[in-house]
């Protein structure tokens, strides 16, 4: 699976499409240039995956559902409704217009990689984003167990 990070501004043309930025483009592996692209079932943006690393996450959420339960097999279908995208030869990918509508009538996205995927936000759902009061390091502590000193220090200033 190929581990992407970064956030990166860019802009939808008036057919859909955007760049992939390079610093994104640069850490997929070589000859990665097909991709899934789905709503997310987790916030208000699309993900995009790489059509390999989409198929390994597909294998296993199989491997953990019963094909027979019907509740399996709804998660299931909402997670593989996705298309097949492909970057053309000036490295832009073409939203479809079903999965466009989710990100309204903007312009502006944000693509922002979270290790196995890229999230695709309309910027301005992505700032309102930055405007919630969380504190991260709780976070942190309550999932991941207690924070070293010097951390815990840091996030009571």
């Amino acid at each position: 699976m190929t581990l992407i990070l970064g956030t990166e501004n860019c802009r939808l043309d008036s057919n859909g499409r955007f760049k992939l930025p390079i610093a994104l483009k640069n850490q997929l592996q070589q000859g990665d240039c097909r991709f899934v692209i789905r709503p997310s079932i987790y916030a208000e943006c699309l993900e995009l995956w790489t059509y390999s690393s989409f198929e390994q996450e597909i294998e296993k959420l199989q491997g953990q559902l019963n094909p027979y339960s019907i509740e399996d097999r709804k998660l299931l279908r909402k997670m593989t409704a996705g298309n097949i995208i492909e970057l053309d030869n000036s490295d832009r990918l073409v939203i479809p217009m079903e999965q466009k509508r989710l990100l309204g009538d903007t312009k502006d996205i944000v693509l922002q990689a979270m290790g196995s995927c890229i999230e695709v936000w309309s910027s301005s759902k992505y700032q309102a984003l930055d405007s919630e009061a969380i504190d991260y390091a709780e976070k942190a502590n309550q999932r991941l167990g207690s924070l070293p000193a010097d951390l815990k220090n840091r996030s009571d200033e």
